[in-house]
């Protein structure tokens, strides 16, 4: 039975707000280090030691961006902290270090193993105060508006539902860059990964030749012959010729060029056919409107942090100078990205979807990542991590 604790409406200030080379919310890592974090604590609390976290789902609020409008893009609010440094002279202001900031208010919703039994209410205290007492994404914790825990039965998530709304939790959608690469590469094998993922976040637009004395043409024609069903169905081939975006010169049917090829150059047909033969091979002086190209894959599509790749091997700490310690091994990272969706907390009817949306620690060879997990990887790496987290209570995991 899945068990869930919901800590709510979490106020934080100055958050994380780039994440790699995207900006706008903190990475995914942020959250699961958060829960990590107390994972520990519970580990090393004697009372509670037998309550394991599993995983983290992440429910969005509110959020404002410490940005401003220039003349011709958005830019981070900066400032100086503190504003002069005690060992320089007053005089001599110190550089600004750039950073993105931002205020947000998020619910996470962590599921956990064990049993709290009587103990709710030491463990909701216990609770509370350790997340005052952290930071989320480098922001500081301002309030929390509350902490449950929720057993929901089978099929019954209402009551959590109605906790968290309005608010919209993030998915893993790392299918849909897979699929697209795939589909791509079937028509490019020199296409990258890369391209697969810019197609997700990027406004993309394509021209398609004016064609307003075609649809005139084609639409009056039925009109004139409504019950002549060629004109019908050269219009409704015509339309949904239309619908397909983007324009391309090989997807023109045949039946509209069989048509207008036997139309005589005539009167108000030379205006007609000089508009089709443009409409069939565009050049650089026709006239065009622009079409937005629709994504890959429909809903609240967004960039990502999801984790680390390594680029160098581990090295001794010895071997690398100015570390963070005298004792942990070094290894050089890049940030991994993927696609996420933003979906409104509604549309979870199940338990299952609830905690497909839980997010989890996923290890390979080179990669460190978070992403969402079967039943079957999540009970595994439940068991490796809570071993981890067990057996070394003092490691400084993130």
């Amino acid at each position: 039975m899945s068990q869930f604790i919901l800590i709510n409406r979490i106020k934080v200030q100055n958050a994380n707000a780039i994440a790699g080379f995207t900006w706008g919310f903190p990475a995914i890592t942020h959250f699961l280090g958060f829960t990590h974090n107390l994972a520990r604590k519970l580990a090393e609390e004697g009372r509670f030691n037998d309550i394991l976290l599993t995983g983290c789902a992440v429910i969005s609020h509110e959020q404002y961006v410490h940005t401003y409008r220039s003349s011709y893009d958005y830019e981070f609010t900066q400032s100086r902290n503190p504003p002069y440094l005690a060992s320089h002279n007053k005089a001599d202001t110190p550089p600004v270090i750039e950073e993105g900031k931002m205020n947000l208010t998020v619910s996470l919703l962590i599921g956990y193993q064990g049993n709290i039994g009587n103990r709710q209410e030491n463990f909701i205290s216990w609770l509370a105060k350790k997340c005052l007492l952290q930071r989320l994404a480098g922001g500081t914790i301002l309030n929390i508006k509350s902490i449950e825990t929720h057993t929901p039965e089978k099929d019954n998530i209402s009551r959590i539902k109605r906790k968290l709304l309005p608010g919209f939790v993030l998915k893993d959608r790392s299918n849909y860059l897979e699929k697209h690469y795939f589909s791509l590469q079937e028509n490019n094998m020199g296409v990258e990964l890369l391209d697969a993922w810019l197609d997700f976040i990027t406004l993309k637009q394509k021209s398609r030749p004016k064609c307003e004395l075609i649809n005139k043409h084609l639409k009056n024609n039925h009109k004139i012959h409504i019950n002549d069903l060629q004109y019908a169905e050269l219009l409704e081939v015509w339309q949904t010729h239309l619908q397909q975006v983007p324009y391309q010169e090989a997807s023109i049917p045949n039946k509209l060029k069989n048509y207008f090829s036997e139309l005589e150059e005539v009167g108000a047909n030379e205006k007609l056919l000089k508009q089709w033969q443009n409409y069939c091979s565009p050049t650089q002086e026709t006239q065009a409107d622009w079409e937005y190209i629709r994504k890959p894959e429909a809903g609240f599509l967004v960039p990502i942090m999801t984790g680390y790749k390594a680029i160098s091997p581990v090295y001794n700490n010895t071997e690398v100078e100015s570390t963070r310690d005298n004792e942990t091994d070094v290894c050089f990272v890049e940030s991994a990205h993927s696609i996420g969706e933003w979906q409104s907390i509604h549309r979870l009817k199940t338990t299952e979807e609830l905690n497909s949306c839980l997010w989890h620690y996923h290890y390979e060879e080179n990669w460190y990542l978070c992403k969402h997990s079967t039943a079957q990887q999540q009970k595994e790496e439940d068991i490796s991590n809570s071993k981890n987290i067990t057996e070394n209570p003092d490691d400084d995991f993130l």
